[in-house]
């Protein structure tokens, strides 16, 4: 896997996927929002707007037991910078009060986010030299930027893997690890990511 973003001239990125990137990148995407999971019903024609309102503000209040999901949806208060002396229980409180008014939203941009990936992964035709060259610019740059920081953290749950790992550890993993597929497609991401960030740069 060595496929990066460069920068398009006149704004955008591309990148050259050969088949098994292709199907990497979509099985991920597919398994995030498999994670994520199904986004809130349509209300009924019929229905009071400010009710519908309200009820899509109620979301849930306590953090996902799942701990991908609790990467995706931390807590808004209470993480490590928080000093000694803090209120634990107010902390918790503000918490859950946030996580209640903002976790469907962010459910809903992120599986928008994954949705992004594989719909644009759907519409590549590797050419005889069997790669693919897919072209973001716009809103489509910001969904996959989105996606890739999700999948990352969501790889990183499952391997267990801290800031301090990335260089102390994941490079010289063996090739009879069982985790080094996974190790090696969060490494792959990140480059994806950080490069796509760079061609972000370039256009500004």
């Amino acid at each position: 896997m060595g496929g990066v973003f460069e920068p398009l001239k006149g704004g955008g990125a591309a990148i050259a996927l050969d088949e098994i990137e292709i199907s990497i990148l979509r099985s991920l995407a597919v398994q995030l929002l498999e994670l994520i999971g199904p986004g809130e019903p349509e209300p009924e024609p019929d229905a009071d707007p400010l009710a519908a309102l309200f009820a899509a503000s109620d979301g849930p209040t306590e953090p996902p037991s799942d701990p991908a999901l609790a990467r995706l949806f931390p807590d808004a208060y209470g993480g490590p910078e928080t000093p000694a002396n803090a209120d634990t229980e107010e902390l918790r409180a503000h918490s859950a009060e946030f996580r209640r008014f903002t976790e469907n939203d962010l459910r809903t941009r992120k599986r928008e986010d994954a949705l992004a990936v594989v719909r644009s992964l759907d519409g590549l035709s590797p050419a005889g030299d069997g790669a693919a060259v897919l072209e973001v610019d716009g809103e489509l740059r910001l969904r996959w930027l989105g996606a890739l920081n999700d999948l990352r953290l969501t790889i990183a749950a499952r391997l267990d893997i801290t800031e301090d790992d990335e260089s102390a550890v994941l490079f010289r993993l063996p090739d009879d690890d069982p985790r080094k597929p996974m190790v090696m497609a969060y490494l792959w991401l990140g480059g994806l990511q950080e490069t796509l960030i760079e061609t972000l740069a370039d256009a500004l």
